[in-house]
């Protein structure tokens, strides 16, 4: 965990600035805060789930909320996968969630990629998972063809599960040759797993900004258009009672605070599972309303 809260911190003058400090309340879990909240966002990996298997008990809870008439979104940085395949997931681990109130940075990307000249995008993903909701695209998959690399327009970083330090150097070494924009649909420095931290498309898009100088063009949080995305799907609702769960300080917390609502960091899952939170809290001055043990 320190090791990629430092990352985050290094990377600070990318990300948006601290508007204000939330009152930093610790409370059991997301029960607590719903007297006071009407709409609830709430990010996936630490949240909702650890990898593949649901945080117990957490979609019996958002059951219970969603009950209740509470309006319960997912906002999550999952770029790497199809919508459909988000959804299949989801279902599968007891959760219930209409597929348009589940707003990922992939269709944050995709809705900037519309308003974008047609590019020929070289794409970092996992070619397996298919071309599903990137078919309109240009596309070509990055693996160890130098030449693809160089014939591309653009890049686009969406999914870093099967990328290498090879395709890393190789895209560098490209970005130096001809700087060219690239596009990142995950803003994610590290996501929480069963066994560890995995490197998200973040890390590789502050690695090629640092060593090339072409700076990259996020989507997704704790960036303002994976916001917009989720408020325009909301309509009127009031940002005081609307509230960013995540495990995060510096995507889910930052980002929550920046777009104007308020924010709810869970402490014992995910990032910061296992580890104390008032030092990370001080270092990065990224202080949410509420402090959950558990969603």
């Amino acid at each position: 965990m320190e090791e990629a809260f430092a990352a985050y911190e290094a990377v600070r003058h990318r990300l948006p600035r601290v508007t204000r400090h939330g009152a930093f309340q610790p409370l059991p879990d997301l029960d607590a805060i719903a007297a006071d909240t009407d709409v609830f966002l709430l990010d996936a990996f630490g949240v909702l789930n650890i990898g593949e298997t649901a945080i117990p008990g957490v979609p019996q809870r958002v059951a219970k909320l969603q009950k209740a008439g509470k309006r319960v979104m997912v906002v999550s940085n999952a770029a790497g996968f199809p919508h459909a395949n988000l959804m299949r997931k989801s279902q599968r681990l007891g959760y219930d969630f209409d597929p348009d109130d589940v707003i990922t940075s992939r269709k944050a990307a995709l809705a900037g990629l519309a308003e974008m000249p047609a590019t020929r995008w070289g794409l970092m993903a996992n070619e397996s998972l298919g071309r599903e909701d990137l078919d309109h695209l240009d596309i070509t998959y990055l693996a160890e063809d130098a030449s693809a690399y160089d014939a591309a327009e653009g890049f686009i970083l969406m999914g870093s599960a099967v990328w290498t330090e090879q395709r890393q150097m190789l895209l560098e070494a490209s970005l130096i040759r001809n700087p060219r924009p690239f596009i990142v649909g995950n803003p994610d420095i590290v996501a929480p797993r069963e066994d560890g931290f995995s490197t998200e498309p973040g890390s590789y898009a502050h690695r090629l900004g640092d060593a090339t100088g072409v700076e990259p063009h996020f989507f997704g949080k704790p960036f303002q258009s994976i916001f917009d995305l989720a408020f325009a799907r909301l309509g009127d609702f009031d940002p005081n009672r609307t509230v960013m769960v995540g495990d995060s300080l510096h995507t889910d917390i930052l980002g929550g605070q920046a777009a104007g609502i308020k924010s709810a960091l869970i402490s014992g899952y995910g990032f910061f599972a296992g580890h104390e939170i008032d030092g990370p809290i001080k270092m990065s001055g990224i202080c949410p309303d509420y402090i959950l043990d558990r969603p």
